[in-house]
C-alpha cells in the first residue's frame, strides 16, 4: 500500500464518524482475535467536547479490575461514561474531553470471549500481550488514533494489567510492531503489591474507629499469615488466606463496604457470605464489583438485553459469562506483586507514571499504596522524596493532594472510595488533566 494511500485513508478515518450505540454520542465497538481462539471486545467513544475533530482530543483507555470485572459494564456504566446505570446523561462523563476506549479484559470478562479453556491467558505478561495485540488491532482499523496521545488509566487489579500493558506496547512500538504515541500510564486505586493492601486493612479499619483492639488482632493475623505465604511464594494458599483474610473484616466490622468504609451497609448482611468459600468472596468482591445484589443484577440485565441487542453481540456471548473462570485460572497469580514493572517503566521509559488513591478505600487502601511506592527504586527517586506534596483545589474546594518528582505523581483523593471517577469526579479532572493536558 502507497504512503499516499496510507495518508489518505487516515484522513478519511478522521473526518469519518462513528455510529450511533447505547446511548448519546457517536461510537465504535467490535472484536479483536488476539489470538486464535481468543475474542477480545471493546467499545470506543468519541469525544463530545467542542472541537473540529475528536483527533484533536487525547484517547483514553479504561481498564478494570479483576480480573474479569468489564470495563465496557462496570466502568461505564457505574464510573464514567456517558450515561449511567439507569440511563441519565453523567455530567462528569470523560466523554466530554476526551475520547474514551473500554476494553474487556483479559479474554473471559464482559464480552470477550475464548472458544475454550485452552485460551484463557493465566499470568500477568500473558494478559499484557494480550492487550498489545488488541492495540494492534484497533489501529488497523482506527489509523487516525496513532498520532493521537495514549493514556492509559485503571482501577484495582487493573494496577497490576496496566503498568506490564503500558511496558510491552512501548517495547513494542521501539520494535516497529505498532505505531502509537502512549504518553502515560495512571494507575487507580491499584492492587499493584497486594499484600500491602492487604496488611493495611487491620491498622486502617482500627485508626477509623470500625473494629476494636480485638478484631484489628483478628484480621492482622490472617494478614501475617497470608504475607508468610507471599514470602514463601505459595501463590494458590496465598489467594485463598486472602478470602479468610477478608472474612475476618467482615465479621470484626460486622459487614463494612470495602470499596467506601463510609457507604452504608446492612447490619448482618454480611453473614450471607459465611457459607461462602474464601474463593467464592474474592470472586464477589474482585469481579462483582458490587456487594448490592439488586444492583449488580440491574447492570447484568442491562448488558444482556438492551446493550447487547444495539451493539448486535453474538447471540453466543452472554456477558460476564466466563468471569468466573478467568477469575479463577489467575489464583496463581493473584497474589504477586508487579512492583518490579512500574519500576522498569519508571527506569526504562520516558511514560508519565501516576497513581491515584480514594482515601476511603478498603481493599486497595491508601496507606498500602504508600508503602508499596516507598519500595520504587528508580534512579529520580529523591526528586521524588524531596517534592512538596500540594492540595488540589477545584473551584476553591480542596479535593486532594498530590506530590511529583521526576515521571512519577501520587495523587490522595479526598471524600472518594474505590470508584474515584464517580465518587469524586471534580478531583479525577484535575488528576485527568495532568496527565492528557486535554483542553
Amino acid at each position: 500500500m502507497s504512503i499516499r494511500l496510507v495518508a489518505l485513508l487516515a484522513l478519511f478515518a478522521a473526518l469519518a464518524h462513528g455510529k450511533p450505540g447505547y446511548g448519546p454520542g457517536e461510537q465504535d465497538w467490535g472484536y479483536v482475535d488476539v489470538r486464535p481462539g481468543a475474542h477480545m471486545f471493546y467499545w470506543l467513544y468519541y469525544t463530545t467536547a467542542n472541537v473540529s475533530s475528536y483527533t484533536e482530543r487525547p484517547l483514553a483507555i479504561w481498564l478494570q479490575g479483576g480480573p474479569g470485572a468489564s470495563s465496557t459494564g462496570y466502568g461505564n456504566f457505574e464510573e464514567l461514561g456517558p450515561v449511567d446505570l439507569y440511563g441519565d446523561w453523567r455530567s462528569w462523563t470523560w466523554v466530554k474531553d476526551m475520547n474514551v476506549l473500554f476494553i474487556d479484559n483479559p479474554v473471559g470478562s464482559g464480552f470477550s470471549y475464548v472458544d475454550n479453556t485452552a485460551f484463557y491467558t493465566a499470568t500477568n505478561k500473558e494478559i499484557a500481550l494480550d492487550l498489545v495485540e488488541l492495540m494492534k488491532g484497533f489501529y488497523t482499523l482506527h489509523p487516525e488514533f496513532e498520532e493521537v496521545p495514549l493514556h492509559i488509566f485503571c482501577e484495582s487489579y487493573g494496577g497490576k494489567m496496566a503498568p506490564e500493558f503500558a511496558l510491552e506496547l512501548y517495547y513494542a512500538k521501539k520494535r516497529g510492531e505498532v505505531k502509537s504515541n502512549l504518553t502515560s500510564v495512571a494507575l487507580g486505586d491499584p492492587w499493584t503489591s497486594p499484600i500491602d493492601s492487604v496488611l493495611a486493612w487491620g491498622p486502617f479499619l482500627r485508626e477509623m474507629g470500625i473494629v476494636d483492639h480485638a478484631g484489628y488482632n483478628a484480621i492482622q493475623e490472617a494478614a501475617n499469615f497470608t504475607a508468610q505465604l507471599v514470602e514463601e511464594e505459595r501463590w494458590i494458599q496465598a489467594t485463598y488466606q486472602w478470602g479468610n483474610t477478608q472474612w475476618e473484616v467482615m465479621k470484626a466490622s460486622k459487614g463494612v463496604d470495602f470499596y467506601n468504609v463510609l457507604k452504608e451497609t446492612k447490619g448482618g448482611l454480611y453473614q450471607r457470605s459465611k457459607a461462602l468459600t474464601s474463593e467464592e468472596r474474592l470472586y464477589r468482591t474482585m469481579v462483582k464489583y458490587d456487594i448490592d445484589e439488586d444492583r449488580t443484577k440491574l447492570l447484568e440485565d442491562l448488558m444482556r438485553g438492551p446493550v447487547a441487542e444495539t451493539l448486535g453481540i453474538p447471540s453466543n456471548v452472554i456477558w460476564g459469562s466466563q468471569s468466573g473462570t478467568t477469575f479463577d485460572i489467575h489464583r496463581t497469580d493473584f497474589m504477586k506483586p508487579v512492583i518490579h514493572i512500574v519500576n522498569e517503566l519508571l527506569e526504562k521509559t520516558p511514560l508519565k507514571v501516576g497513581v491515584f488513591s480514594g482515601g476511603l478505600d478498603l481493599i486497595c487502601a491508601t496507606p498500602g499504596t504508600v508503602n508499596w511506592i516507598a519500595k520504587l527504586d528508580w534512579s529520580r527517586k529523591d526528586e521524588y522524596l524531596a517534592a512538596p506534596r500540594n492540595g488540589i483545589t477545584v473551584d476553591r474546594i480542596l479535593e486532594g493532594y498530590q506530590k511529583t518528582g521526576g515521571n512519577f505523581t501520587m495523587f490522595w483523593i479526598n471524600r472518594s472510595g474505590h470508584m474515584a471517577p464517580a465518587d469524586n469526579p471534580a478531583a479525577m479532572s484535575h488528576v485527568l488533566r495532568e496527565f492528557t493536558s486535554f483542553g
